[in-house]
């Protein structure tokens, strides 16, 4: 194992709404500073979500992260240092494994949501990139219990964006009342969530409408199997071009497009019994969901944040079968700034994953 270094580049955010900075002197954790349940990864990758765009703009309803903070949330690297004391179980973390990190890099392990698998709403947890320093940087300190080990038949730049975008949709598919053959509309899936539930949701023996906009990201959709697609800027009545293209309105939707629209439009084409799934996020958008409609069609209406560890490996194990593929691009860690202003335009199709 080469030498831990003193110093490192890392992207850092200074004030909320202004370009992050590339720093070249951020200070390497010192190994010997590590928790018995903590180690220091080497890190190779990391992917650009929507998310770590709105934590540098602090635009979410909710208290935004302390300034300074390192960006970024999803990460594949090699341990190279374990705290002290550490006691190394069978299957657990090993120098020189190589894991990966995810918007959560830690909870409590004690409290209700924990001890029931609804890891994502412990009230202790921490959020890589948020609540402390993330992945767009060389070196981080993680948490032992919490990375996850990656399969050896895929890359790190393959399995990057499986860490939030893929265990994302996997869990939020996990809430379809769907059975196969029936439709399932996916606005946003051209972009780095919606590209991968319609490979899950082929998998499920669904039948995919892709809602997007532009020609690459129709290509891309249709490519990975979508039977239907929907150009949200082309059409004048969304809700009735859905409800034509799937047979009177699919059964369940799965919004992976951030603001109130598509799900204020989801409500309107669902068929009655529906169930709409919400996973993209805007920044301060409030959704319209007028009762009548809600009630009156019996709509089941379900939040899913993120997954499980489990969760996380049954994503990656599926990836490593071959039946779900990560369509990405490849960037270097000084790009951090115009891939998020790609993102803000909407001009990004899949993932984009750093090269550290």
């Amino acid at each position: 194992m080469s030498q831990i270094p003193a110093t490192q580049r890392a992207v850092s955010v200074h004030a909320f709404g202004e370009p992050t900075k590339l720093r070249n002197d951020h200070p390497v954790p010192d190994p010997s500073s590590l928790a018995p349940n903590e180690c220091l990864v080497k890190l190779e990758t990391a992917g650009v979500c929507q998310s770590d765009l709105h934590a540098r703009n602090g635009d979410w309803l909710i208290k935004p992260p302390r300034l300074p903070f390192i960006g970024g949330h999803e990460g594949v690297g090699k341990v190279v240092a374990i705290g002290k004391g550490e006691l190394v179980e069978e299957g657990g973390v090993k120098m020189g494994d190589r894991v990966g990190l995810k918007w959560i890099a830690t909870v409590c392990n004690k409290c209700e949501f924990c001890r029931k698998g609804n890891e994502s709403s412990c009230p202790k947890r921490l959020v890589n990139g948020f609540s402390t320093d993330g992945t767009f940087c060389e070196y981080i300190r993680t948490w032992t219990d919490y990375v996850t080990p990656i399969p050896d038949v895929l890359s790190s730049a393959a399995a990057t964006p499986l860490l939030c975008a893929g265990l994302t949709v996997y869990k939020g598919l996990k809430h379809a009342n769907s059975l196969p053959g029936e439709w399932i509309a996916i606005p946003g899936a051209g972009g780095g969530l919606g590209h991968i539930a319609i490979q899950l949701a082929r998998n499920m023996g669904l039948r995919v409408l892709a809602i997007d906009s532009g020609e690459e990201k129709h290509k891309l959709c249709m490519d990975l199997g979508a039977e239907q697609w929907l150009d949200f800027a082309q059409t004048s009545n969304i809700v009735a071009d859905v409800q034509r293209l799937t047979n009177g309105g699919p059964r369940t939707a799965l919004v992976a497009a951030g603001g109130a629209k598509p799900y204020e439009q989801a409500l309107l084409y669902l068929k009655p019994t529906g169930t709409l799934i919400a996973v993209g996020l805007g920044s301060d958008a409030v959704m319209q969901a007028p009762f009548m409609v809600w009630v009156g069609k019996e709509l089941k209406l379900v939040g899913s944040a993120l997954g499980s560890r489990q969760d996380a490996i049954e994503v990656l194990d599926l990836a490593a079968q071959g039946k779900v593929v990560a369509h990405y691009t490849t960037r270097k860690l000084e790009d951090v700034e115009s891939v998020f202003a790609e993102l803000a335009q909407g001009k990004v199709t899949g993932r984009v994953v750093l090269e550290i």
